[in-house]
């Protein structure tokens, strides 16, 4: 007979053996533990973890005394679909702020348009300018706002741990920005298996890295998150904001920018200290290293490219210690992962999207790999791995019938999750969790094998496989056969309109700094010939055209097709 499962007693829930899970008491317990550890290093701003705790609570009362309360959600389409009350702004991205307020302004109904609370985040590395700018348009200062609140306000938990953390948009692929719902329970879970699957040690120093694009906050819940992509970063205040918003009241949603909801907690949790590149350089990498002692930091594939292509004046080698690297938000060219190990980096490949609180799957090494050649370890480094300890449910199935791809390493399929690291849902948009939920699991809409050994990898995103000939091939493969040539230091392939094949691949590099391309058509030639040898079983080999215009100012693309 089917039922209810019974448990073997009828023992309730009570609040001496039951809470809600919330990641917001790993603050108040670093601050508790360790007080004067430092908990922000941002050039020469430093604050301990006391002061964060604090800074946390004030911001979270000065909130409040604007009416800042449960159900309110604070940023532009952003800002309207979110119905934003607050917008932190960094002062170099004022204008930008300032344009979308304008924009909605235009454009709400009958001229009825509440503009939110502006705050600009002043920073001693910009041109004060823009600051004073933004304080002559009528902006409140950060530390003249938080001065408004209470340091000791008390804040309260969730009573419901399903409710929401944060709501963070994110396009993936697809430019129609849908805004992501996280709940406390899962940003909790997450917190605890960033820091057991990347070996985060109490007093961890931990560094991030990445480039801001605009840094406005929406302000109500537990963490700040940027708004590019799967971004590994730190702003100096999101400690404050990032778990400040949630002590407001129980369960505040909220807009952030910064998809990486739960490393700021992780990092909460074992009190490491924690430093932010001001600009993001191989140089100041390596500083951060050498002067200060980090010993963890998060970045993209793409930094990780530029550190190990660095000129040997701006690196600091060798590395006085083991550094652990987490890198996520595209798929890593093994040649990229091989240089990072040959520098005494060690890197962890995680994998996840905005919808699973970031990374929600890692490429746990195995001992058995350490006696591979060094290429071969790279090659393994590079697949997306397993699920996280707190991920339910990972799976490669055939987009058909969803059911399991075999474990062969050929057979592509899409790369679904369940469980408790999975989103609530997209906010206002029924028929976007529709389809991301069909079948009982959430669909990344990324492409992938499983191999034989249980571990997936990427092959594409669904819309970026190129399809030619017939034939099925993954943009991410065409980029790893052509990060092996010795003159590329970037490359993105993508498909263009064919007359014979229908689509055929078109590869845009950067060449690195020091490559002679006088002779174009030299280079090209080379690199079009390695693609050609390395390709001889992908069945594409022939169909990558001769036609090539490579360019050779710094930092501009260049494209073979």
């Amino acid at each position: 007979m089917g039922g209810v499962e019974r448990d073997i007693d009828d023992l309730p829930k009570n609040p001496a053996n039951y809470t809600a899970l919330t990641p917001l008491g790993f603050l108040e317990r670093a601050a508790l533990v360790h007080p004067t550890r430092k908990s922000v290093v941002h050039g020469s701003v430093i604050y301990t973890w006391q002061q964060t705790y604090r800074r946390c609570r004030q911001l979270a009362s000065a909130l409040t005394k604007r009416g800042v309360t449960f159900g309110s959600t604070t940023i532009a389409f952003l800002l309207g679909h979110s119905q934003s009350a607050v917008i932190m702004v960094d002062q170099e991205f004022y204008t930008l702020a300032e344009e979308a307020l304008k924009i909605m302004a235009d454009t709400s109904k009958n001229g009825k348009f509440k503009p939110p609370i502006l705050i600009v985040i002043a920073d001693e590395n910009c041109d004060p300018k823009s600051l004073q700018y933004a304080l002559d348009r009528g902006a409140v200062e950060y530390e003249k706002f938080l001065e408004t609140g209470d340091p000791e306000f008390a804040w309260k938990p969730p009573e419901d741990e399903w409710h929401s953390i944060a709501l963070g948009y994110t396009s993936g692929t697809t430019a129609s920005p849908k805004g992501v719902v996280l709940h406390h329970r899962g940003a909790y879970l997450m917190a605890l298996s960033n820091a057991v699957v990347w070996g985060m040690n109490e007093g961890a120093f931990t560094c991030g890295l990445c480039p801001c694009s605009i840094v406005m906050v929406g302000v109500s819940l537990g963490l700040l998150q940027h708004f590019v992509g799967q971004a590994f970063a730190l702003d100096r205040y999101s400690n404050c904001i990032c778990i400040s918003l949630a002590c407001i009241t129980q369960g505040l949603n909220a807009t952030f920018l910064f998809t990486m909801l739960d490393f700021p907690i992780s990092d909460a949790m074992v009190t490491s200290d924690m430093c932010e590149c001001v600009r993001v350089t191989a140089k100041g990498v390596y500083s951060a290293i050498a002067n200060l002692g980090v010993t963890h930091f998060c970045a993209a594939p793409v930094v990780l490219n530029t550190i190990v292509n660095a000129p040997k004046k701006e690196t600091i080698l060798p590395l006085p210690r083991v550094v652990h690297v987490m890198t996520a938000g595209a798929a890593p060219p093994p040649s990229v992962l091989f240089a990072m190990a040959q520098r005494g980096f060690r890197v962890a490949h995680t994998y996840g999207l905005s919808e699973t609180y970031g990374p929600s799957t890692i490429c746990a090494w195995k001992p058995e790999w350490d006696s591979l050649p060094p290429e071969d370890q790279a090659r393994l480094n590079a697949r997306q791995g397993v699920r996280y300890v707190a991920l339910e449910g990972l799976d490669v199935v055939h987009t058909q019938n969803m059911t399991p791809v075999p474990a062969d390493g050929k057979t592509v399929g899409e790369i679904v999750f369940r469980g408790n690291a999975v989103m609530k849902g997209y906010l206002k948009n029924p028929k976007a969790n529709e389809e991301a939920f069909s079948g009982g699991w959430f669909h990344s809409g990324d492409l992938g094998v499983k191999h034989p050994d249980g571990y997936i990898e990427i092959k594409d995103r669904s819309k970026d496989i190129i399809i030619s000939g017939g034939e099925n091939i993954s943009s991410v493969e065409v980029e790893n056969i052509l990060y092996q040539h010795p003159a590329i230091f970037e490359v993105s392939v993508v498909a263009r309109p064919d007359e014979r094949w229908g689509e055929s691949p078109c590869a845009f590099v950067t060449l690195k700094p020091d490559v002679d391309a006088s002779d174009q058509q030299c280079v090209a030639e080379d690199i079009m010939s390695s693609v050609d040898q390395k390709c001889q079983d992908t069945g594409f080999q022939n169909q990558l055209s001769s036609d090539r215009c490579l360019r050779q100012p710094p930092g501009k693309s260049r494209s073979i097709c």
